[in-house]
């Protein structure tokens, strides 16, 4: 057998050969190491509603989606989608032909830029960003473009600069990338902020790409506006929602696309060729999900309202400067007032000082600068658990 040279060709492709491990995977391995509380990766650490469980088991029990199930999703979940978005938003779409089921959100991010991208294409997107969108569009031979939301100390946010927005739009430019309410920063970009958006796709002739899946975990006086309801964004926007935010079910994998018939076809060509089909039983259960009365999202809403600020008073009397977020289940911090700047340094020895996990900001920019002073945490967890995080952190500040 012939061993492999030093000079042979990698295994990975140029395309991801960048990317590496998750930032997730190597913070999560830490905290299980370390015994650290783990405020890093978004996961909640309890179940959702029993009667979306127990519907999920009666759906397996009784044999539905056991086997595959179609491949543009279940009709009851494609129509739950639809009924959701209409009751919302006040948005109309054909359960048939403008909704498909994907395995999760992730999925749906990958399968619409594998769709819409042509190799040199550039997109548009919001920096910081969730890490999958620059592998994604990699795989999709796509050129990144970051627009970086710029901090904002004096109102606690991250801020969009419209004209550097439209100054990154070129010729090439393809699609918009847009992810509001906005993961890892908490910004939800106000009406006028979107307002301004879609009439740059108009002028341009743009498609964009909507990331809504924190669309019910809004805050204070914020407010979530689908970029689809605005004048001339029905028929060139990809609304991406999933079903693991809302109703803490991140394991079940159930996001969706909602879009007009072109575009809905073309995520489907290329997410036939991905999972095909997945979450049988669990898409009944979404439907069910969907369908819960208001009390159930405002509830929810509420509940990581109060855990919010359970951990940004924490967060601030352990030193750091807080971005209190409008939006999401994460909290942005600056940790200089900590006498620290680099936030991977931050993070990887962090579990050893305070024993609790965070993510650095840095990894989810182009810019790595910009991201460096900034660190993530995570406030979907029991209150227990984000009481003793708080403790524990509360070392920092001496």
């Amino acid at each position: 057998m012939t061993g492999m040279t030093s000079t042979a060709r990698p295994f990975l492709n140029r395309r991801l050969a960048a990317f590496g491990t998750t930032i997730f995977a190597e913070m999560s391995a830490l905290a299980v190491r370390t015994g650290a509380i783990n405020l890093g990766q978004g996961f909640p650490d309890t179940d959702g509603p029993e009667e979306v469980r127990e519907a999920a088991v009666r759906a397996l029990r009784d044999g539905r989606g056991n086997q595959y199930p179609p491949g543009p999703g279940i009709p009851e979940l494609r129509t739950a989608v639809a009924e959701h978005q209409r009751r919302r938003y006040g948005l109309s779409f054909d359960p048939d032909t403008e909704v498909l089921v994907t395995a999760g959100a992730t999925e749906a991010v990958a399968a619409t830029l594998l769709a819409l991208l042509e190799p040199g294409d550039e997109v548009v997107a919001l920096e910081p960003y969730y890490d999958s969108y620059a592998a994604c569009i990699a795989m999709a031979g796509g050129t990144r473009v970051p627009v970086t939301l710029r901090p904002d100390a004096e109102q606690a946010r991250f801020r969009l600069d419209l004209d550097e927005l439209r100054d990154a739009v070129t010729d090439r430019t393809r699609l918009l990338l847009i992810n509001t309410p906005h993961n890892p920063t908490g910004t939800v970009l106000t009406r006028a902020e979107l307002t301004a958006i879609a009439e740059l796709a108009v002028e341009r002739d743009l498609l964009v790409v909507t990331d809504e899946v924190y669309e019910h975990l809004v805050f204070d006086e914020a407010e979530h506006v689908p970029l689809a309801t605005l004048p001339g964004m029905r028929e060139r926007t990809v609304t991406i929602g999933s079903a693991g935010k809302t109703f803490s079910f991140t394991g079940w994998k159930v996001g969706w696309v909602t879009a007009a018939p072109g575009l809905v076809t073309a995520v489907r060509s290329a997410k036939q060729f991905l999972t095909y089909v997945s979450s049988g039983p669990f898409q009944y259960a979404v439907a069910e999900a969907l369908a819960l009365p208001d009390a159930y999202f405002d509830a929810f809403r509420a509940d990581m309202l109060a855990k919010r600020d359970l951990l940004a008073a924490g967060l601030a009397e352990a030193g750091f400067s807080v971005f209190r977020p409008a939006g999401t289940y994460f909290i942005t911090t600056d940790i200089r007032p900590l006498g620290e700047s680099d936030g991977f340094a931050f993070c990887r020895s962090l579990p050893e000082r305070a024993g609790v996990v965070a993510i650095p900001n840095a990894v989810f920019y182009d810019h790595r600068e910009a991201g460096a002073p900034f660190v993530r945490f995570a406030f979907c967890k029991q209150v227990s658990v984000l009481e003793e995080a708080v403790k524990r952190l509360k070392t920092l500040a001496g």
